[in-house]
């Protein structure tokens, strides 16, 4: 039996030393190309010095030969004489991992529950990144805040994106999401702001509440940068069980449900195809990645799969 098969996500809630333990699965992964591409268009293997191109370094006194648009005004008028900036070449991509912790993640019907799942993708792309010498920031969104990790080329900022997965995940207990609460459009518009230009994004969500608006705010930050969606489910939220009488609560009212009715199991089925028609359509009019999870997936499988060494 393969040793990493013990790390797969399981329960409710996530374990701490499992999400430490996937570092050793990790080591598999490479989340970019490893050679810079020598030409402008190489095919579909990202190059590992896509970014904002060049980084400034400092300033020096102007030199005969000099590019007149990198001439310093700002230090030419304080101090009477030509000036130019001087660029670095910027090699490294930075790894942003937005991670969703809300309330309708905390439900699953196989193998975990979608919360753990998500934590067990964020964690295995972040030691990826780590592995790599990436810089690694994250974003680990509740229903009622949220928590900023800075961008760091260290394994302290893992273990902090580790320790707040774990805090978010063990404070949910409830699949109903409280009124006024963070939405998408919120953790989207977030992802902006601190995401810098050329830097590889994850997004890791169930994508429920997905509407027009977040339309939007993904097409502004794909501008930018380059996005990659996943897009976690169970299979009873797309098909309810066939004869079967379920009860169902939101915590203070309790309703019977009969899924051997079949329009009302025709009309269940048809709401979660809409929702995610609609995010396929977005993703692929953006030319973003869309992966599909299911929570009876392996999660060290499915990246062994997109990011695995051998493939490169």
């Amino acid at each position: 039996m393969d040793p990493l098969d013990t790390l797969s996500p399981s329960g409710a809630y996530t374990d701490i030393d499992t999400l430490l333990r996937l570092r050793f699965a990790a080591g598999e992964l490479a989340l970019f190309a490893r050679r810079p591409s020598a030409a402008v268009i190489s095919g579909q293997v990202r190059t590992r010095f896509r970014g904002r191109g060049m980084e400034f370094e400092e300033v020096r006194p102007y030199q005969p030969g000099d590019d007149i648009r990198s001439i310093d005004w700002r230090v030419t008028a304080r101090t009477q004489a030509a000036y130019t900036k001087l660029y670095r070449e910027e090699r490294e991509r930075p790894v942003f991992v937005w991670v969703d912790q809300r309330a309708p993640m905390f439900f699953g019907s196989r193998g975990c529950f979608k919360s753990v799942l998500a934590a067990h993708l964020a964690s295995l792309l972040g030691w990826a990144a780590l592995n790599n010498s990436d810089r690694i920031g994250a974003q680990v969104f509740g229903d009622r805040d949220h928590h900023d990790i800075r961008p760091r080329r260290s394994k302290h900022a893992l273990l902090e994106l580790i320790h707040q997965l774990h805090e978010s995940n063990h404070r949910l207990h409830t699949p109903v999401a409280p009124a006024g609460g963070k939405r998408l459009e919120d953790m989207l518009a977030d992802a902006r702001r601190v995401s810098k230009p050329g830097s590889a994004v994850f997004l890791i969500s169930d994508f429920h509440d997905f509407t027009r608006a977040c339309e939007e705010q993904l097409f502004q930050l794909a501008r930018h940068t380059d996005i990659t969606l996943f897009a976690l489910a169970d299979p009873l939220e797309s098909r309810l069980p066939d004869t079967t009488r379920l009860t169902v609560s939101d915590g203070q009212r309790r309703l019977p449900v009969d899924t051997a009715d079949p329009q009302l199991a025709q009309a269940f089925s048809q709401r979660y195809q809409q929702r995610r028609r609609a995010l396929q359509k977005t993703c692929a009019a953006l030319a973003v990645p869309l992966v599909s999870v299911a929570t009876g997936d392996d999660p060290v499988a499915l990246l062994r799969g997109l990011y695995g060494r051998k493939r490169r």
